[in-house]
């Protein structure tokens, strides 16, 4: 479960949670109650944002991975076309 502070305590005790960060997991910052920002690790961070995956390891690492799909050709005739 993340840890949820209120601005105003986030302010007062940001050296502590970012320390805290890697070892506790993300927090959740409100503003009047509502959500409105989630601090992370950074090594967190750079695993969910990896700009470095292409569409094969995208694929590959899907929960997806050996559904059967449908392919078929869709053999209908093509509408007409003015030129």
């Amino acid at each position: 479960m993340m840890k949820t502070l209120q601005l105003q305590e986030a302010k007062a005790k940001l050296s502590q949670i970012v320390a805290a960060l890697e070892s506790e997991g993300p927090t959740v910052i409100t503003v009047r109650g509502r959500e409105k920002a989630v601090l992370v690790a950074k090594r967190d961070y750079d695993r969910r944002i990896d700009r470095r995956k292409n569409l094969w390891s995208f694929m590959r690492d899907s929960p997806l991975r050996g559904t059967p799909l449908d392919f078929e050709r869709d053999r209908s005739s093509a509408r007409p076309v003015k030129l």
